[in-house]
């Protein structure tokens, strides 16, 4: 998947579908302190936490699909469960603006 969506020129193997899944992503931002991001994403087999950019960038892409964000006490959360992608490397490779098809519950 970096390889895939890094921006690059590659040779992308003929595989039929990557599938990534998430139990659950939420994302916190401060209206405050503008530099405050976390994402906690958990897996069925383990849990990472991001900051700074790296959660930026999940946050905005939550924010692009549409997931509405809650705000309290100078915190906005988005936060999305039951996550599954399935990316199809060739139609991708044809930059059409298809190969994903994607699936989420939204809340927390």
């Amino acid at each position: 998947m970096v390889r895939l969506f890094d921006g690059t020129s590659v040779i992308i193997p003929r595989v039929n579908k990557i599938t990534v899944a998430a139990d659950s992503i939420v994302c916190k931002m401060s209206d405050v302190d503008i530099t405050a991001r976390s994402c906690d994403l958990v897996f069925k087999s383990h849990k990472r936490n991001l900051t700074g950019r790296d959660a930026n960038e999940v946050y905005g892409t939550l924010a692009i699909a549409g997931v509405a964000s809650e705000g309290a006490a100078g915190s906005i959360t988005a936060s999305i469960m039951k996550l599954e992608c399935k990316i199809d490397p060739m139609v991708t490779k044809q930059k059409a603006g298809g190969g994903a098809d994607c699936t989420f519950e939204t809340g927390q």
